[in-house]
């Protein structure tokens, strides 16, 4: 069995969140090492999104820790967050519309964090030759593909430390789930790490060191892509549809 990074960069202790009066999230552990992908799978309504969206302070914990390197960040605005080495990816994609590729991905720089590699808007077009081509477009007129490719190259050129990222293969072409299923997996041996929400099990299974299932607003397993796999029970009982 492969063991886990020694340095733990994030951790998640006994995390509660709530939207009104639903208790969403009840009591969330899990920690990211440094150079770990961690993907939280689970059952739509299991509380995935909601965790990334506590972590970044979106919805705001009840109680409970979120520690970046041993400090806290729960209670912190979003935007501090951000600054302190938390990148997120969020599912509905949040490009600014009429803004060009290239405005939106200036928006999205930030100081590189000792310690973390530099990202460069000449990086991302590697990554995405598709934004090169269409950098001077407003970003309301690409196609949902392209900016999900968008969202990934603004957050990533903010230097994060650990890059939050939900549901980045939700309604693409096939052709393209694989274009960002292949920069996941560049950013990672690049030395980000990740944690990804992601529905497609194949892809999740394929970039990450370490699985997380959640259910009920909680982790009801976690281990190995291959503990995962070889536990029939729990597959049936926690992730088929």
């Amino acid at each position: 069995m492969k063991t886990r990074p020694n340095t733990t960069l994030l951790e998640v202790q006994d995390l509660h969140a709530c939207y009104g009066k639903s208790h969403i999230l009840q009591g969330v552990n899990f920690h990211v090492g440094e150079g770990e992908v961690v993907s939280l799978l689970g059952r739509n309504g299991s509380g995935r999104s909601t965790t990334l969206k506590a972590i970044m302070g979106l919805v705001p914990p009840t109680s409970g820790q979120v520690l970046l390197e041993g400090r806290d960040l729960v209670g912190e605005r979003s935007y501090k967050i951000c600054k302190s080495g938390v990148g997120y990816v969020p599912e509905e994609r949040e490009i600014f519309a009429n803004l060009t590729v290239d405005e939106n991905l200036c928006m999205g720089q930030q100081p590189a964090h000792s310690g973390t590699p530099e990202w460069t808007v000449e990086k991302m077009f590697d990554y995405f030759p598709r934004l090169k081509e269409r950098r001077n477009t407003k970003a309301g007129n690409l196609s949902g593909g392209e900016q999900q490719m968008l969202t990934m190259c603004r957050t990533l050129l903010g230097n994060p430390k650990v890059l939050l990222i939900d549901e980045p293969t939700e309604g693409l072409a096939p052709k393209v789930v694989t274009v960002v299923g292949e920069a996941i997996k560049d950013i990672h041996q690049r030395g980000v790490s990740i944690v990804l929400v992601e529905q497609k099990l194949a892809i999740a299974l394929k970039v990450s060191s370490h699985v997380c299932v959640m259910g009920h607003g909680r982790i009801v397993f976690e281990g190995t892509p291959d503990e995962l796999t070889g536990n029939s029970k729990l597959l049936t009982e926690w992730l088929a549809v």
